[in-house]
């Protein structure tokens, strides 16, 4: 790590940020937004304490906050858990929860959680947000936070939703970008100004875009046509434009299509392009999947072809393969690389041997992912329950998460 790099890791902003984005499956155009699992069928033979494991819901998709996790069931329940001093848990208080507790009976399609606030998009198509709202990143036309889920003005047509730390990007069906919050970096690419904007602001007036992911002072997302743009703070590189000058709005990283996901951390961005992984910004930990100091422009990280998946959230990134194999890299102080130490790593290294990992994918200072069965499983800090465990110990490897029958 150069001194550079070392002043700048020591004197930012050090709370957990949230999960970035995980990749944007797209076919002909289309974005994925959640994997469609089946849930096993309990034998009639089996006991009731076996019958009662089968019967707990399987995952569809999940997201990692700053200490806090949320998934949506199959069958369109939202759980939430972890730290909850914002109220972020939705669940009208402020209490810390080690295990997944339900965010009320609405069923949803897409949940993304910030540092210490949630969205998500119902099926109803409505969009809703809760906990921290210092930065207005709620987008509810207030700065008050919440403990329970309140509507994002009254749109029906919120398609995928994306939690930064201090602001808040979201997707309508009809191919619209808009963000909120925090614009103190100019990450919500609508200018300079506000400073704070507390209600949905429309990026621009493109109507191709599939995917979002929102960093701490950059957000970045991709259209249709397999284009990547970046926007707000270049301190690092971090907008891949090969320069360190900041963006108002948004800027197509180079002139390459076939982007299939991006994900954007704290000061670093990561994304998969026909197949192939790349990543820039900052790489003080190693968390661009390669040696040496901060690149403005995307690298590639190995030779291989075959990756399906990114994720990529404060100083750690994370991302699997069609093979159904999961690696991760960078900062590793909590064991949120999952590969049974706390070393920082500077090159991909597979989170066990399993070669299941086929749906959600999420890491910040914790990671947590889901295989083909539809099981949960979650490793990293736990400081406050995130892990789901029922415990506040780390975990350096994967560890599976029950939710209630």
């Amino acid at each position: 790590m150069s001194g550079y790099q070392d002043g700048r890791l020591r004197a930012r902003w050090r709370r957990a940020t949230r999960l970035l984005v995980v990749a944007a499956a797209m076919s002909a155009g289309t974005l994925v937004l959640t994997a469609t699992l089946t849930a096993g069928t309990a034998n009639a033979a089996t006991g009731p304490v076996e019958r009662a494991a089968l019967a707990a819901p399987t995952l569809a998709s999940v997201t990692a906050g700053g200490a806090h996790t949320c998934a949506i069931s199959t069958d369109g329940g939202l759980w939430c858990w972890g730290s909850n001093y914002g109220g972020q848990l939705g669940d009208r208080t402020t209490t810390n929860r080690s295990a997944p507790a339900q965010v009320g009976t609405a069923t949803w399609t897409n949940v993304d959680a910030g540092s210490g606030h949630t969205c998500a998009v119902r099926t109803d198509g409505t969009l809703w947000c809760w906990g921290s709202n210092f930065r207005g990143q709620l987008g509810d036309g207030t700065t008050a936070s919440r403990s329970t889920p309140v509507q994002v003005g009254t749109a029906t047509t919120w398609a995928r939703v994306d939690a930064g730390p201090q602001h808040t990007c979201a997707i309508r069906t009809d191919g619209t970008l808009w963000c909120w919050g925090f614009n103190r970096t100019t990450q919500l690419g609508v200018g300079v100004s506000p400073y704070v904007a507390n209600t949905p602001l429309q990026v621009g007036t493109a109507t191709d875009w599939v995917s979002v992911s929102t960093g701490y002072g950059h957000t970045c997302g991709i259209r249709t046509g397999g284009t990547l743009w970046c926007w707000g703070s270049s301190s690092d590189g971090q907008l891949g434009l090969g320069n360190l000058a900041p963006q108002t709005a948004p800027a197509q990283v180079g002139t390459a299509t076939g982007w299939t996901g991006v994900a954007a951390g704290y000061a670093h961005t990561c994304g998969v392009r026909s197949g192939t992984l790349w990543c820039w910004g900052e790489n003080g930990y190693g968390q661009l999947g390669v040696s040496g100091t901060y690149r403005t422009a995307p690298v590639q990280i190995g030779t291989v072809t075959t990756w399906s998946r990114i994720a990529a959230s404060s100083d750690t990134s994370c991302a699997s393969r069609t093979d159904g194999s999961l690696w991760c890299w960078g900062k590793n102080s909590a064991g949120q690389v999952g590969d049974g130490s706390t070393t920082h790593r500077s090159a991909p290294a597979q989170a066990g041997t399993a070669t299941t990992w086929t749906g959600g994918l999420a890491v910040t200072d914790h990671g947590c992912g889901i295989r083909t069965d539809g099981g949960l499983w979650c490793w990293g800090d736990n400081s406050g329950g995130q892990l789901g465990d029922g415990t506040t110990v780390n975990r350096s490897t994967p560890g599976q998460v029950t939710l209630p029958a």
